[in-house]
């Protein structure tokens, strides 16, 4: 399985442009109303039938929001992205707009402006642009609260993939509470780990990175930043396969502020690696005495979790790089934890550096409960 950030090289605006040549449209002009020449025609008139409710709410939703919405064009690609105030800040992908030169912002009345970008976090992979627009232009999203999201919610992508702006898709929740990498690198040359992530099924395609996931609502719930594949066009550009990934909005209500007045955004750091989804066999051989919970498996030196005195795997087992004797954690602030997935999200969702964070660990059969400082990833 290949996981693919969803931009898109500016050269395939030729395909599709070439998509675009034979359009087979129906012709709304052509259908019977008894409205005034000067009103649109309603969603009856249009398809010709009675509309049901779902068809009438998706309608509705997108005519209210996706004026809001807007397609990022740069140097290097495209992507998609939201007002998120009415002072000109634009809400994108960092690898949207990362090492671009020039970002140009098109809004759907048609509108065009360049921006400039001031605020990033490669932690989450977000991005602020800021445009100089007329106040008529600028239609501000309503923000959700994705922690009230539930699996099986419907939700709503409106984006710009393949260069076709204005793009809307609908899907469900899929899973929440997802991670990704993230493009912030660590001393070693790894990277650390972005969490709090929304799994949907609804279509993602390479230019859809940046834009918005909206709920029945019309309140942003995401910010759409990846897709899992292993199909690909002509171009060699990642295909849809039903499996998107999207920053919670809960994250950008953090972050945004803080990128718009600082450019910049520090993440709370535990100093911990885990090994996660350990099958029975696993729990046997490390000795656990419960199925879940995130068992750490390194604790970094000197960090947070190290000068709290939370263990690490230490003792030699029969699967090589799976040491035993390290702590599960069980509870962190007394929210239980059933894998470091959990873990991530609440202190991305909850927590900055400098605050005490108490972690419950089971260690030789016993739960004890441990202060840790955190401090800010390095």
């Amino acid at each position: 399985m290949r996981l693919d950030r969803i931009g898109i090289a500016l050269a395939s605006l030729a395909l599709a442009a070439l998509a675009c040549q034979s359009p087979q449209f129906t012709d709304v002009a052509s259908i019977p109303s008894s409205r005034p020449a000067t009103a649109p025609p309603s969603i009856d008139e249009v398809v010709g039938y009675d509309a049901t409710a779902a068809e009438r709410q998706l309608v509705d939703l997108y005519e209210n929001v996706s004026r809001g919405t807007v397609a990022i064009l740069t140097d290097t690609g495209q992507g998609s992205g939201f007002v998120y105030d009415a002072g000109g800040n634009i809400v994108t992908n960092y690898h949207v707009v990362e090492g671009a030169e020039q970002v140009e912002v098109d809004f759907m009345s048609g509108f065009k402006t360049y921006g400039t970008v001031v605020g990033t976090d490669l932690d989450s992979d977000l991005a602020v642009v800021h445009v100089d627009a007329p106040a008529a232009e600028l239609h501000p999203v309503e923000l959700g609260d994705s922690e009230s999201l539930k699996v099986g919610q419907t939700v709503v992508a409106i984006g710009n993939p393949f260069g076709l702006s204005g793009t809307m898709t609908v899907g469900i929740i899929s899973a929440l509470g997802r991670t990704l990498e993230s493009a912030h690198a660590t001393a070693d040359g790894s990277f650390f780990t972005a969490g709090d992530i929304i799994q949907t099924d609804a279509a993602i395609n390479p230019g859809n990175s940046g834009g918005p996931l909206f709920n029945l609502s019309g309140q942003v719930v995401g910010v759409n930043r990846a897709i899992r594949t292993t199909s690909f066009n002509e171009d060699g550009d990642a295909v849809n396969s039903g499996i998107g990934f999207a920053v919670s909005i809960n994250v950008v209500r953090r972050v945004i502020p803080v990128l718009i007045e600082s450019g910049s955004y520090d993440y709370p750091y535990l100093g911990i690696s885990s090994r996660d989804n350990l099958s029975l066999e696993l729990i046997k051989i490390l000795g656990l005495e419960a199925q879940t919970g995130a068992y750490v498996a390194e604790v970094t030196r000197g960090g947070p979790a190290d000068r709290a005195g939370i263990r690490a795997g230490d003792k030699a087992t029969s699967i090589p790089n799976l040491r035993s004797g390290g702590d599960l954690i069980t509870k962190i602030d007394g929210h239980a934890i059933r894998q470091f997935d959990d873990l991530l999200s609440y202190l991305i969702t909850n927590k900055g550096p400098g605050d005490v964070v108490t972690i419950t660990v089971m260690r030789e059969g016993k739960l004890l409960d441990i202060e840790v400082t955190l401090d800010k990833r390095p």
